[in-house]
């Protein structure tokens, strides 16, 4: 707007006549571009994006000093501890159990009376016989209490405690969630870290082999190329670990934002990645999941609801009954509209009604919800598949880590033997740097490998977990898992025996579950 009126004012000052026209013949156009140049609107929302900064960095500021900072070292299970005090999806989804019981404590309104005190001031503009006075008062009390609204009440106290069963296992179901990101992010950190390692290893080689082929160099033993090719090497494998590096950051970067905590933490992971036989059987897992998961329970919970909604409907086809008591006062008096003065009044009594016919709106309604109900049993069928197929790809792929760290950790055992013969060879003028350079990748390749499938193998049992709904509480502890945080799951399941903790968990459900390892033990 600015610009409108400066554009305005300089036309009004023009000495020549006809500025007023040039505005007017102008008008179209300001008001086509809104009077907005460089510092009209846009200079307005460039202010207006500065303070929501300013905002912006005053709520970072006052988080920061509420969040948690973390140095040292990690363990496992710390992280997970921290991740159910600080986990932000975790502490949203809490709240609500704060709703669900909101509703509970408001479906009781069916049983209770409501009591209601109306006032009323009139004045006429003249009296008359039957009105002989021109100021009216009246103050009533009215107490109505529901006796009976053709089932409807019930109903709505059922909803409202099954709604907060569906609250609590909404929850459960997010804290076996937030463990198993925990744990992930956790794992792709070890990975990251282990692979990083493995190209340290190799710059480390590479270095030694440089070294070798310029003391060769310096004695006319080796040529140009075999040093720019040994430097390159070098290069190649220091590129690939600080990839391997950024990888690292990346994932504890994850793992700090599934924790809740300070991404500005400084923390060395203390657990690594060890291998752990594990060979379950099908149908317990899915015995154990069906018992376990909190998504199965909430799709059963959802039909118990929706047949509840079903019966709500159905109420409005049967008669309400009700009664009510008044208690008034008046001026004039109620019993006697001659006498100027305050007098008391109370009626009492009994309603009934009954809807007969409202233009099929209640018969669409009730189609509705017996629609909606065949949906949620559909519903609960498609989740019992989804797990079933979720515990089957967690068992095969458990199946094949269990092949591949098998064959990849002799494989390593072949690779490391094989880099020592050729630089052996080497200094012996026997191999070439081409087969040291092989030998290098190849163990370089094999240790990748062999991390890669002990990462596969935890995951895959920390996915089994997860699916057959162990990772967290049980139905029925959710509310105290807060206070039973210190040891919130069978974490045991996927931390490694022999390591001054539990190994698989010893309850009925695990032998069970992995009876071959259940056989060895004994």
């Amino acid at each position: 707007m600015n610009n409108c009126l400066r554009y305005m004012a300089r036309a009004k000052r023009k000495k020549r006549g006809g500025g007023w026209r040039r505005i007017l013949a102008a008008a179209p156009l300001l008001l086509t571009a809104g009077c907005v140049g460089p510092d009209g609107f846009y200079g307005e929302i460039r202010e207006a994006r500065t303070r929501a900064y300013e905002e912006w960095r005053l709520a970072r500021a006052r988080e920061k000093q509420s969040e948690v900072k973390l140095t040292g070292k990690l363990s496992l299970r710390d992280a997970v501890r921290l991740s159910l005090l600080h986990n932000k999806t975790l502490q949203a989804t809490l709240q609500g159990k704060e709703i669900a019981a909101a509703r509970k404590k408001g479906s009781r309104a069916g049983l209770l009376p409501t009591v209601s005190a109306t006032g009323a001031y009139t004045r006429l503009d003249e009296s008359s016989i039957a009105f002989p006075f021109r100021n009216t008062y009246s103050v009533d009390l009215q107490v109505k209490q529901p006796i009976y609204r053709g089932g409807a009440t019930l109903s709505e106290i059922r909803a409202a405690r099954l709604s907060a069963h569906i609250a609590d296992e909404t929850i459960r179901g997010q804290v076996q969630q937030t463990i198993y990101d925990v744990g992930l992010a956790y794992f792709d950190v070890l990975l990251a870290q282990q692979l990083y390692a493995a190209n340290q290893e190799a710059v480390t080689s590479a270095q030694a082999h440089l070294d070798e082929v310029k003391h060769k160099r310096a004695q006319e033993m080796a040529s140009l190329f075999d040093l720019l090719r040994a430097q390159v090497d070098v290069s190649n494998f220091t590129a690939e670990m600080i990839q391997q590096r950024n990888r690292i950051h990346t994932a504890k970067t994850r793992l700090l934002k599934a924790m809740g905590v300070l991404q500005e933490s400084d923390v060395t992971l203390a657990d690594k990645l060890e291998y752990i036989p594990a060979k379950p059987a099908f149908e317990e897992a899915a015995r154990i999941a069906f018992e376990n998961r909190a998504d199965l329970f909430q799709a059963e919970l959802g039909v118990r609801l929706q047949e509840e909604s079903l019966k709500l409907a159905a109420s409005s086809f049967r008669p309400q009954l009700g009664a009510f008591f008044t208690q008034g006062v008046a001026r004039p008096d109620p019993h006697d509209g001659t006498d100027d003065d305050w007098g008391e009044a109370w009626r009492a009594g009994a309603t009934v009604e009954w809807l007969i016919f409202d233009g099929l709106g209640r018969e669409g309604r009730l189609d509705e919800e017996k629609a909606t109900l065949k949906k949620k049993h559909i519903e609960l069928l498609d989740a019992q598949e989804r797990t079933l197929l979720m515990i089957r790809q967690a068992i095969l792929s458990l199946a094949d880590a269990e092949e591949f760290v098998a064959s990849q950790k002799l494989n390593v055992t072949r690779a490391r033997e094989g880099l020592r013969l050729a630089e052996a060879g080497y200094r012996e003028e026997v191999n070439s740097r081409i087969d040291v350079a092989d030998a290098r990748s190849a163990l370089t390749q094999a240790l990748g490998l062999y991390y890669q499938a002990l990462y596969n193998h935890t995951v895959a049992r920390l996915a089994l977990n997860h699916g057959i709904g162990t990772l967290g509480p049980k139905a029925g502890e959710n509310a105290a898992w807060q206070e039973r945080f210190g040891r919130p799951a069978r974490l045991d399941v996927f931390v490694p025996a022999g390591r001054g903790r539990a190994g698989p968990p010893r309850d009925t459900e695990s032998k069970a579950l992995y009876p071959e390892q259940e056989g060895k033990q004994k």
